[in-house]
């Protein structure tokens, strides 16, 4: 049984390497110009398609590789990075919960979304690169049974050329086998003759007959495949890409959720700091003024707004500025019968000490004193100490006059440079009126 396996196997081997040598042959001819070759134009105009094809396909099948590969990656850093906030955020924050939910949820999403795609995208574009194999060696299939053609039909050529040749031959009977044959032997060893030349230009005929079936079948087979699977591309790519598209699209709208959740609780964090770190301050501030001024009332009161004046606001400072300009007529009058007493003998000194009503400068409203320290926020504004006096003025403009707030000069200025021009706005609940 091995024996006969040997064989058989022997025989075939034979077989192919005689098909090689005759195939190599026929295209050297081929080559040479000896031998003519069978071409068919829309048939290597399809096998040009089918190669530009499978070179997109494959290029985009080892892109989307690279797609997947790199979300992978992604997804990775972002369990890092989240299970790395998760790990410094510190329970008595705000929104600890909340932070741990968001990671927890944010790795969901990620592996969600990596695996929809390697199911989706990936696995349509293997199903669909996976025909280009079998397609591609039945195409180097067909070039070799069409090379055995043309071989086939070459030989069966020359045999119905050599036909004429053969037949003067065996017209010319053999010196010798008339010589040696007796008449009645010399009509059978030319009907061998004729026999013979017939059986080797039958066989060329069912070699060539044989060879042109095998070509035609699978000819026809791929003349109906390679148009159709080039024209199937366009709706390929359509769905490997919609479904891409869709895909982004769900994860980075859930995504995007995520995001904003993860900054609301970020700044309800900075908020709580904000607040921490007022209350602290605040009760700094209190146990500051308990110390230096005892005989506040009260802590001040964090700094107001700067809204804009109501009517009736604006209104009591018209009539403000009307008072003022009473008193500075008042103080001038007070001003002259000051200087005309001051020239009588044995009068008495007018003694101040900077601090009274009764000498303020043109344009001042009224003086206060300053209960908490204040430090300025803008340029606008004036710095402020515990005990600091300070002259109040009306505004230019009283619709530039935020509520609460008042504009002055420090008396410590005024006593030194004689200005008014250095003057700032700043809180009223800072100050106590004299």
């Amino acid at each position: 049984m091995s024996e006969t396996g040997k064989g058989v196997n022997a025989g075939k081997l034979a077989i192919n390497v005689q098909k090689r040598i005759t195939r190599a042959q026929e295209k050297m001819m081929q080559k040479l110009g000896k031998a003519d070759e069978t071409k068919d134009t829309a048939f290597e105009e399809g096998v040009a398609n089918f190669n530009k094809q499978m070179t997109e396909g494959t290029k985009l099948q080892k892109d989307l590789r690279a797609y997947l590969t790199a979300v992978k990656t992604m997804h990775e850093c972002s369990k890092h990075l989240q299970d790395c906030l998760a790990d410094m955020y510190e329970p008595d924050w705000f929104g600890k919960e909340e932070m741990d939910a968001l990671a927890e949820d944010t790795d969901l999403l990620w592996g969600d979304f990596h695996q929809k795609l390697s199911e989706s995208a990936l696995t349509s574009m293997d199903t669909y690169m996976a025909q280009f194999p079998d397609i591609k060696a039945r195409i180097a299939k067909r070039d070799r049974k069409l090379v055995d053609f043309d071989s086939a039909r070459h030989h069966f050529a020359s045999t119905q050329k050599s036909k004429k040749k053969d037949e003067a031959k065996i017209a010319k009977p053999l010196a010798l086998m008339e010589k040696a044959a007796p008449g009645w032997a010399q009509g059978i060893i030319t009907a061998h003759q004729v026999a013979q030349t017939n059986l080797s230009r039958s066989q060329a005929e069912e070699e060539l007959g044989k060879a042109q079936k095998v070509f035609e079948e699978i000819n026809y087979e791929l003349q109906e495949e390679l148009p159709n699977l080039w024209n199937s591309r366009v709706g390929f790519y359509v769905t490997v890409f919609q479904s891409v598209a869709g895909l982004e699209e769900k994860f980075h709208r859930e995504m995007g959720k995520m995001s904003q959740n993860l900054f609301d609780v970020m700044t309800k964090l900075e908020e709580q700091r904000e607040a921490n770190e007022e209350a602290a301050n605040h009760n700094a501030t209190v146990s500051e003024s308990d110390k230096t001024s005892p005989e506040t009332k009260g802590p001040p009161v964090p700094r107001p707004p700067r809204p804009s004046l109501t009517i009736e606001a604006k209104q009591d400072i018209i009539n403000l500025f009307e008072n003022a300009v009473v008193t500075e007529t008042n103080v001038t009058a007070l001003s002259q019968t000051d200087i005309a007493v001051s020239k009588q003998p044995n009068s008495a000194t007018n003694v101040t000490n900077g601090s009274s009503d009764a000498e303020l400068p043109p344009g001042v409203i009224y003086k206060v004193k300053a209960m908490h320290d204040y430090a300025a926020t803008d340029s606008d504004e004036l710095d402020l100490k515990s005990g600091d006096i300070v002259l109040v003025l009306p505004f230019e403009n009283p619709d530039e006059q935020d509520d609460g707030w008042l504009l002055g000069v420090k008396e410590s200025h005024w006593l030194q440079n004689k200005d008014l021009a250095v003057k700032g706005v700043f809180p009223e609940n800072f100050t106590q009126k004299l």
